[in-house]
């Protein structure tokens, strides 16, 4: 099978639609099934025939085109909207969405095959929006046997004294993260013995706006910046943190969550994102998208002993390795292309 990824090439970030591509194409690339990536080529310069296109993202006046070139010959498009969609999302710069929406976007939308959902929230938005095609909900895999190896690593953390714990961010520095109110949320706890690294690139300058938040708080000492990490930076960086913080107004997924608990951390995110699990399974925080909710979580996290905490990382990662391993994920989108292609039923993730 051949699958052409119709994306933008952007900068690698810390997580995100890049970090969710690449893994996907990496397993079905384990699997046999050829992956072309469109990121690196201009219009004109089209791949052979694919059998599907598999489009990550939308209102790219970019991503359009390709979509009615490839079914203007015929070919089934699968797209993910990657929480574009979400409510705030659409908000956020609502006047030109609401141009692109309806100069183009929705058409583009209702001529494609399938539109896929990593979560039945998302799925939910995207029907509220009216759109016709049918709606994969499939959340995104997460590396299960890096998982394996933090348990270990956390096991042997929880033994050693420490003189200061990490509570970690992974993300994009943009207003959508909801990085105010973790400020405003540590500054009404002011966790003893604990600091705040923040890791992910700059956005539209938000960076800035934050730092000086936290000056004016009086939390220089507290919180720490370190940029964009990847590779093995970024796996030390959830190695050596203790708690991993999420204060998103809105996530479609959050692969960062997963990640963060593939490596045996306890998580504290907002009902702005869909893992409702963590309270569910007793591995983290689910908490309303606000300061006091953020606040709460903190100061019964922070307060915890070592021992707890190690205890709620290794339920996160077990819950990982159960229900989001990447072959079981594969599996599933292979089964959508196939099934977009005729050649086999229904899938049982298709609503």
């Amino acid at each position: 099978m051949r699958i052409l990824f119709e994306e933008l090439s952007t900068p690698q970030r810390a997580g995100g639609i890049e970090a969710a591509t690449h893994a996907l194409d990496e397993h079905l690339g384990k699997i046999d099934v050829s992956v072309t990536r469109s990121s690196h080529r201009s219009m004109g310069d089209e791949p052979d025939l694919p059998d599907c296109v598999h489009v990550h993202g939308i209102w790219a006046p970019q991503l359009a085109r390709r979509c009615l070139f490839w079914k203007s010959r015929g070919v089934p498009c699968v797209v993910s909207p990657h929480g574009m969609l979400e409510p705030w999302a659409l908000n956020h710069k609502r006047w030109k969405k609401q141009i692109a929406w309806h100069g183009y976007q929705k058409r583009i939308l209702n001529g494609c095959s399938l539109l896929h959902a990593t979560s039945e929230r998302e799925a939910a938005s995207l029907r509220a929006l009216k759109l016709k095609p049918p709606i994969a909900i499939i959340p995104w895999g997460i590396d299960c046997q890096q998982s394996d190896n933090s348990s270990s690593l956390q096991n042997s953390k929880s033994s050693i004294p420490k003189t200061e714990n990490t509570a970690l961010f992974v993300g994009r520095i943009y207003p959508v993260k909801g990085l105010p109110m973790l400020v405003e949320a540590w500054a009404k706890v002011r966790p003893a013995g604990w600091k705040m690294k923040i890791v992910g690139p700059d956005e539209a300058g938000h960076r800035a706006e934050i730092e000086a938040l936290v000056g004016q708080a009086g939390l220089r000492g507290e919180f720490e910046f370190v940029g964009p990490l990847n590779g093995e930076d970024l796996q030390r960086a959830y190695e050596d943190a203790d708690l991993f913080v999420l204060p998103s107004h809105t996530e479609n997924f959050s692969m960062a969550v997963g990640e963060a608990m593939s490596h045996a951390l306890p998580v504290i995110t907002t009902h702005g994102a869909p893992w409702k699990l963590l309270a569910d399974e007793q591995c983290g925080w689910w908490v309303p998208v606000s300061v006091c909710g953020i606040a709460s979580a903190l100061e019964d996290a922070t307060q915890r002993r070592a021992e707890d905490l190690t205890a709620m990382g290794e339920r996160g990662r077990r819950v990982v390795a159960a229900r989001f391993a990447w072959d079981q994920i594969t599996g599933q989108v292979v089964d959508c292309y196939q099934w977009v292609l005729g050649t086999v039923p229904k899938p049982s993730c298709v609503v």
